[in-house]
């Protein structure tokens, strides 16, 4: 048996409930996903996955915790997924897999810290301006609803940031 197995998700399906423990890893071969927390009746996106990225609530996953936010398909989608226990299988006899994962995880620490600047230094139009460096292809993938709910700003100012803003 083969520890990816392949995946088909229809738009707006969850993949990963709040509060359940993640059960798998995934590798994007079409469609778009979301992380989201939810907040007071306020969806508040965390991060997307596309095609060629990895996508699932990777520290549920990797520490079997539950997840404290939710993952959603925004578009159909078709995936690889691996379990937990093939996942640790494969860590565990191939040592170099291990090694891969670590840096995988420090340049995700990295991003996330950057996010983190961003989100508390950067105005809208920064945010904006450096999501856009960092996947310019993002606003051709992802409704515009998700990328405003990403940078913080209702929809009706990313409307005007988006013409606003030189691209």
């Amino acid at each position: 048996m083969q520890p990816w197995t392949e995946v088909t998700v229809k738009r707006k399906q969850p993949l990963t409930m709040m509060g359940e423990k993640e059960k798998y890893l995934y590798l994007v071969l079409d469609g778009v996903q979301r992380a989201f927390y939810a907040h007071h009746s306020k969806e508040v996106t965390i991060v997307f996955s596309y095609p060629h990225s990895f996508s699932g609530i990777v520290d549920s996953f990797l520490l079997q915790s539950p997840s404290l936010y939710q993952l959603e398909s925004i578009t159909d989608s078709r995936l690889l997924r691996i379990s937990y226990h093939d996942f640790s299988a494969l860590i565990a006899k191939h040592r170099s897999i291990e090694t891969w994962v670590r840096i995988a995880v420090t340049q995700v620490l990295s991003a996330t810290l950057q996010r983190e600047i961003e989100l508390i230094a950067f105005t809208a139009e920064e945010k904006f301006k450096a999501l856009l460096q960092r996947s310019p292809q993002v606003l051709n993938l992802i409704p515009h609803k998700y990328l405003a709910s990403y940078i913080g700003v209702d929809p009706t100012n990313f409307s005007k940031l988006l013409s606003s803003v030189r691209l």
